[in-house]
């Protein structure tokens, strides 16, 4: 167990009539010496869950893989998207980059597929069941994505631009 000492000193005013009765206002202010003693015995904090993140290149490159790009997150932090475009992971086909909404989920245009690891994300928001009504139950927009859920950690791995793949 480690311990800290701390010293302060208080300080106490008082009105000129209480201090030595010659109107000296010397004595108006006294200090009165203290220490604080702190036991640190907490144990240290927890690290959050992290979520690793793999995601798939839309197009296979001339050797037939696909190019993966890996990430990752503080479980029920952020939004797909944000973990995308904070570690400069391509999000949007062309059109998407010129005319997508900011993440605000009035677009459908981030689209991603959950190839594994769907139990941790957050379900279908009311915009995605609008928006994908016709898409497969795998297929998510990412701003409306939260990964993980605080407590839980693990694996996902997401295709990218879905609608490329052949």
């Amino acid at each position: 167990m480690a311990s800290l000492s701390l010293s302060f000193t208080s300080m106490s005013l008082r009105p000129p009539e209480l201090s030595s009765g010659n109107g000296n206002y010397g004595n108006i202010l006294r200090k009165k010496p203290f220490s604080v003693s702190v036991a640190a015995n907490s144990p240290a904090p927890q690290e959050k869950p992290e979520i690793e993140l793999e995601f798939i290149g839309p197009k296979a490159e001339s050797d037939g893989s696909y190019p993966l790009e890996t990430a990752k997150a503080i479980s029920g932090e952020k939004l797909l998207r944000n973990i995308m475009l904070d570690n400069k992971i391509e999000l949007y086909a062309t059109y998407g980059k010129v005319m997508n909404c900011g993440g605000g989920g009035s677009c459908g245009t981030c689209i991603v597929e959950i190839i594994d690891g769907k139990d941790l994300l957050n379900e279908r928001t009311n915009t995605e069941l609008r928006y994908l009504k016709k898409k497969p139950e795998s297929w998510r927009l990412a701003c409306q994505t939260i990964v993980g859920n605080k407590e839980n950690s693990g694996k996902v791995v997401v295709q990218r631009i879905p609608q490329w793949k052949k």
